[in-house]
């Protein structure tokens, strides 16, 4: 199985503030839509709470990760663990498992990752959530196309898939 992390980023790595996005670009709304229909998503509760406003996004099969072993969500799969999730997932028969979000799971997500999807937003903004440092000596840039902005995007973006280089750490060294 695949495990990609999909997310946007400012140029200083915000990728959150406040428990929100701090910028409106529809067409990456559209890009995320389009990349994760039809697979399995993966996000902390806060993510999920803020983000996917507390209900599951349709058409994926949703898995919320939370610290709390009696925590249910309406509509989603949960997961105490990076590696349950995950696992799950695999057991679902999945070909790319999705991680949405947020900082502490992408944290936990990047060393196990083939790929990134990364919208680069082409602005620096404050924030209090940040998408991980990754280096270009592990990932290859595979594609990118940049979008300048007009009147529904006040920032250019690019869109770009990063893949690793080399194999990730193995799914099962998650629960070691």
């Amino acid at each position: 199985m695949i495990i990609s992390l999909i997310a946007a980023a400012t140029q200083n790595r915000v990728i959150g503030k406040n428990g929100g996005l701090p910028w409106h670009l529809p067409n990456d709304m559209r890009y995320f839509k389009q990349t994760t229909l039809h697979h399995h998503v993966i996000m902390g509760r806060k993510t999920y709470s803020e983000v996917a406003v507390n209900k599951p996004l349709p058409q994926r099969t949703n898995i919320v990760i939370t610290r709390s072993a009696n925590t249910r969500f309406a509509g989603c799969l949960t997961a105490n663990t990076l590696a349950e999730a995950l696992q799950i997932a695999q057991n679902n028969g999945e070909t790319e498992a999705f991680v949405i979000g947020g900082e502490q799971i992408y944290r936990l997500a990047l060393p196990f990752a083939h790929r990134i999807y990364l919208t680069q937003i082409h602005t620096t903004l404050d924030g209090d959530a940040f998408f991980p440092e990754f280096s270009a000596e592990e990932w290859q840039l595979v594609s990118s196309q940049t979008h300048e902005p007009d009147e529904k995007h006040t920032y250019a973006y690019t869109f770009t898939l990063w893949q690793r280089k080399n194999e990730p750490q193995k799914l099962q060294q998650l629960s070691e």
